[in-house]
């Protein structure tokens, strides 16, 4: 495929012609459900090591819980499963439920987000034009501002799947109440934290620093950092192509470096300096 010159970016529609993707965007419900198990290992591990008291061994499988739950979330929101619509809301209800917020709310800004990137509607996107401190600042408040504009702008299906993640919300609070469970107490202070600090971690490291506006987001080649990451620092790519699953993004990365060397080399990386 022939190269567009160093100083010009390509548009999306020409990106998409001239990169092959169709053929990666098929899941078969089976698929969809590995997809569904990655994240419980790590919260069975999770609540095991805080069952027995070691708190500092739970905090990184916590942490890897919550990365695998953002991905597998993020999945469901873009109908990337395999399953139908029926199975894709139940699983942004069960997640909803172990994640302890409204993933629905999530869902309806990130998509959202596709449509109006980088535009003063773009609620989403909002955390990724901050500097550091501020994002971090503006952590818990995100979490209320994506509840809050889906809310008030979804419509009447999108308030009463609202209501059903915040029904599901009291599950592991009561349960930890009547238990008397410190590891799901645990889990409820961990969630409450992670949920503030998902504007970092989910929007302000793979968009900070990208006014472009067709690469509106950072991309990562190091197969280290991918595997430790579950590919989703893979994000420029997933905003170009969003039928994609995420399981698929490396090799839609080596089509895209394939067909525009010279644009892709010159993006910014999630983890800078890494090849």
């Amino acid at each position: 495929m022939r190269n567009l010159p160093h100083e010009k970016t390509p548009s999306r529609a020409h990106i998409l012609r001239q990169v092959s993707w169709q053929d990666l965007v098929a899941m078969r419900p089976t698929d969809g459900i590995v997809e569904c198990l990655h994240p419980l290992p790590w919260f069975a591990a999770s609540i095991a090591f805080a069952a027995n008291g070691w708190f500092l061994a739970a905090m990184p499988c916590t942490f890897m819980f919550f990365l695998t739950g953002l991905r597998l979330n993020h999945e469901a929101i873009h109908r990337n499963l395999g399953f139908g619509k029926a199975g894709h809301h139940a699983v942004l209800h069960g997640l909803s439920m172990l994640m302890l917020c409204s993933n629905h709310s999530v869902a309806w800004n990130h998509l959202e987000h596709h449509r109006h990137a980088g535009k003063p509607t773009d609620l989403e996107g909002k955390a990724g034009r901050m500097n550091f401190l501020q994002v971090v600042f503006y952590g818990p408040l995100f979490a209320w501002e994506t509840h809050r504009h889906a809310w008030v702008n979804g419509g009447s299906e999108q308030r009463r799947r609202m209501l059903v993640d915040g029904a599901v919300n009291l599950v592991i609070p009561a349960l930890a109440f009547t238990l008397w469970s410190p590891a799901l107490a645990y889990h409820l202070v961990m969630m409450v934290g992670a949920q503030s600090l998902t504007a970092f971690f989910a929007v302000w490291i793979t968009h900070h620093g990208c006014e472009d506006h067709v690469l509106v987001a950072r991309t990562q080649r190091n197969r280290w950092v991918n595997l430790a990451s579950y590919n989703m620092f893979f994000h420029l790519e997933h905003h170009l192509f969003p039928a994609v699953p995420v399981k698929r993004l490396a090799l839609l990365a080596e089509r895209l470096d394939a067909a525009f060397p010279t644009i892709i080399a010159r993006t910014r990386r999630v983890v800078p300096g890494q090849a």
